[in-house]
């Protein structure tokens, strides 16, 4: 037998592309994924091929390649369904992926439209009880959060935090991630009180399964920053904000367009605060990331519009901080 090595198989390259995604390398994961899916083509196994692509895709979004993301899962969807069948909980997959990248990019029609649809082929194949049709409850309540509509979010919030401690228990790290998502929509609601204690519930079980420096960890500190805020308590609200962002800079990188949002609810506490050089900064920084990566992201206008009214704001006396 020859001392030869054997090309690496495609189901070999996207266990290594998975492997290398959770650790957030993700050049190395692209790499993996694009031969997994190449291999699979030339193999004849459509079903991997699929996989592969699709995780790819969620790769891309999750880096903020989100045009490229976009044209890819276009192209996976259908690959989807003539491989696996329209009702096939592979095409769920994909469609709940999707939906995350549309509400990422500003796209919330078409993200309800994919959650929907995906939470209707997992109900129909797993029941209600079931960690995956829990994770679509999640991201349709986070979606309807991301459009202000409060009311309409918490019970899609509260079925996916039920749904899942039961599966899981209460301590889970994705129960807590469920409990921070209920939190905002609660505080949305009106409930201020309600909704810090889930957020601080939420935050100490990240913080105790993952370390001080995790994206759940960040988007808990970010969410109880707004809520800080908007109860006046500017202090710890900038304390809680600046934390959130070098969490999101030292997991994303400092080029991710997700730590806009916390760019631009900063650049609104510095206005608060009278302090319109390092408001200008935060909303400067905003529209640069979103215009490289969702030019029609709504948060982008708002950017915009905080970073001429920033402009307009008059220099603070030279004694003050």
């Amino acid at each position: 037998m020859s001392g030869e090595s054997r090309p690496a198989g495609a189901v070999e390259l996207l266990r290594h592309a998975r492997e290398r995604c959770a650790a957030r390398a993700f050049e190395e994961a692209e790499r993996a994924f694009r031969a997994a899916a190449g291999q699979a083509r030339r193999q004849g196994q459509n079903a991997l091929r699929v996989h592969a692509q699709c995780e790819l895709a969620s790769a891309w979004r999750m880096c903020g390649r989100y045009r490229r993301a976009g044209l890819l899962f276009a192209l996976t969807l259908p690959a989807a369904e003539r491989v696996f069948g329209p009702e096939s909980v592979e095409v769920a997959k994909v469609c709940n992926e999707w939906g995350v990248l549309g509400k990422y990019t500003g796209r919330f029609r078409q993200a309800e439209a994919l959650y929907r649809r995906a939470l209707a082929i997992l109900e129909a194949a797993h029941g209600g009880e079931h960690e995956d049709v829990a994770s679509v409850c999640h991201n349709l309540g986070g979606l309807a959060h991301a459009r202000g509509d409060h009311e309409a979010g918490e019970p899609w919030a509260r079925r996916a935090a039920e749904v899942r401690a039961r599966l899981l228990g209460e301590r889970h790290p994705r129960v807590a991630a469920d409990l921070a998502a209920w939190a905002a929509l609660v505080e949305g609601r009106g409930r201020p009180d309600e909704a810090e204690a889930l957020l601080r519930r939420a935050l100490a079980v990240f913080e105790a399964a993952y370390g001080p420096e995790h994206h759940d960890v960040a988007a808990a500190l970010h969410n109880l920053a707004a809520l800080r805020h908007r109860r006046g308590d500017l202090d710890d609200a900038l304390a809680h904000y600046n934390r959130a962002l070098a969490v999101k800079d030292a997991v994303l990188g400092p080029g991710h367009p997700e730590s806009a949002v916390t760019l631009i609810n900063l650049g609104a506490l510095y206005r608060a605060r009278r302090q319109p050089g390092e408001a200008h900064a935060c909303y400067s920084r905003a529209v640069e990331l979103l215009g490289r990566a969702a030019p029609d992201h709504p948060h982008l206008a708002a950017a915009r519009r905080g970073r001429e009214a920033a402009r307009a704001l008059p220099a603070p006396p030279a004694n003050e901080k």
